[in-house]
């Protein structure tokens, strides 16, 4: 009998035990748990929703491209305002080029929309030509801009080195290739 009553009361120890052991959480545990990993995770979501609303945004011009018939392009490649190596200012003469075609498209009175199409030799690395096609593009944007063309009607792009016109074996052949061209989208 006293062996059945020791047996009793160790079961019972055990069982209040594991129902200790294996309780409920409370809720402020819970709250203050899951409020800890929103803090952490909220600058993450905040950065995403940013990256998320650029990348709509060039969605969404390259969707009016896509929409837009292309009228004409002018192509900033002649001996007289080829970009020098590794450079993007425009050249006294690109900029002559860009404001007469500036004055062409208001006085076509057309609400056209424009690429700028950046592009460079194949020296030096994927990554360096790829924001120097940019860096080239964006001189030409801010530079029409100036001569009153809406930055909301203009876009820029860089093809880098990828999309050569000339062999990039000789040096004209390279300096053809670092040009700058406007398509001229209705």
């Amino acid at each position: 009998m006293q062996r059945t009553r020791i047996s009793m009361i160790a079961v019972t120890a055990l069982a209040v035990g594991a129902l200790s052991l294996g309780g409920c959480a409370t809720k402020g545990f819970v709250q203050k748990l899951v409020g800890s990993e929103d803090a952490k995770v909220q600058p993450r979501l905040t950065h995403l929703d940013q990256a998320t609303q650029d990348a709509m945004d060039r969605a969404t011009a390259a969707g009016k491209l896509a929409e837009g018939k292309f009228l004409y392009s002018m192509v900033l490649s002649d001996d007289s305002v080829k970009f020098p190596v590794n450079r993007s200012e425009l050249s006294p003469e690109a900029q002559t080029r860009l404001t007469d075609f500036a004055t062409k498209l208001k006085g076509d009175n057309k609400n056209v929309y424009l690429e700028i199409q950046g592009h460079t030799d194949n020296t030096g690395s994927k990554d360096l030509n790829m924001r120097l096609g940019e860096s080239r593009a964006e001189a030409v944007r801010l530079f029409m801009n100036q001569q009153g063309v809406a930055l909301n009607r203009m876009s820029t792009i860089s093809y880098g080195d990828s999309a050569p016109v000339a062999a990039n074996t000789t040096p004209d052949g390279r300096a053809q290739n670092r040009r700058v061209v406007v398509i001229v989208m209705d």
